[in-house]
């Protein structure tokens, strides 16, 4: 029996009308904003088309649903920096030098910069732990691999980030 492919149309379309509608209401119900959550979908399944040749026809759910989650919780993650930023005393903000503000307004873009180019699963370790303050282990169980997986994350994430930033973490 051969294996049916998600690059055949038929197909791609089949897994997406069976499973679209039911991805962009738990992640509705996980978020709140009806856009973000149908932007997490189309994102899901745009990454399914083109990886399609890599995933199995029986893991195409599992697959859209992970991509939705995982870039769902980017997001939050994304979201929490910057209203940690925009929380900070305007009167504090206004007593500082000029010149260290731009200053600090860079090194933020180059750290936010250096973050997203972090590979897809110490991106998503290293915002649980830093920003969500997670353990090691409620990491390891909420992405499903061992503790021992998450130190070596973290570690690689952090030398790559000195790397583009300097030993500043």
């Amino acid at each position: 029996m051969e294996e049916k492919s998600i690059c055949e149309h038929t197909n791609f379309e089949a897994i997406f009308n069976q499973y679209s509608e039911s991805l962009r209401n738990i992640m509705y119900y996980k978020c709140g904003n009806i856009d973000l959550a149908e932007d997490l979908v189309q994102d899901a399944f745009i990454k399914l088309w083109q990886n399609c040749s890599k995933v199995v026809f029986v893991k195409a759910k599992s697959f859209v649903y992970t991509v939705a989650n995982n870039n769902l919780l980017n997001h939050i993650a994304h979201q929490k920096v910057v209203l940690r930023y925009e929380k900070r005393p305007h009167s504090e903000l206004n007593n500082q030098d000029p010149q260290f503000l731009i200053e600090e307004q860079e090194f933020m873009n180059k750290l936010t910069a250096a973050i997203d180019e972090l590979p897809e699963k110490q991106r998503e370790t290293f915002l649980l732990s830093r920003i969500d303050k997670k353990s090691y282990k409620e990491i390891s169980e909420i992405t499903g691999v061992s503790v021992k997986a998450i130190e070596k994350r973290i570690h690689y994430a952090l030398i790559a980030l000195r790397e583009k930033l300097g030993n500043i973490l």
